[in-house]
Parts: structure tokens; sequence; C-alpha cells
């Protein structure tokens, strides 16, 4: 073999060598993008999950202050109620 075919086989050898490791490398780079695109729709998710639960509490807190109101105006009303009667009773 002479000079140069040697130095063919050698620049051949090389250059898989770097394309092994360049596909090794896009190879690495997709799992973390895919890694990361799942950690991504995992917060997401989360985040759904949080905005549920506070919308939950507010309608909660929706219900217990109608619950007050409704509690209120019934005392205010008996109120109303009694001092009339005392009123008129006497």
């Amino acid at each position: 073999m002479s000079k140069q075919e040697k130095r063919i086989v050698e620049v051949e050898k090389r250059v898989d060598t770097l394309e092994a490791v360049f596909k090794s490398f896009m190879q690495e780079m997709r799992d973390r993008d895919n890694q990361r695109a799942a950690e991504i729709m995992e917060l997401r998710q989360d985040m759904k999950t949080m905005q549920a639960n506070l919308d939950a509490k507010i309608d909660g807190m929706g219900k217990h202050v109608r619950n007050l109101s409704v509690a209120t105006i019934i005392g205010v009303a008996t109120i109303a109620v009694t001092v009339m009667y005392s009123i008129l009773s006497h």
C-alpha cells in the first residue's frame, strides 16, 4: 500500500469516527430536548391543576360569602320585625 493510500484510509477512519461521534451527540441532544419537553408538559399540567384548585377555593369562598349575606339579611330582617313588633305592641 502506498503512502497516499494509507493516508486516505487513515482519513476515512477519522471521518467515520467523527461521524459516529456526531451521530451520538445529535442523539444525546434529541434525548435532552425530549426530556425538557416532558418536563415542560409536566409543569404545565401542574399549573393547570393548581389553577383548578384555586378556582375551586374561590368558588367555595363565593358560596361562603353568599351564605353570610343571606344570614345577615335574615338577621337584619329579624331585628327589624322584633323592633316593629315591640313598637306596635306598646
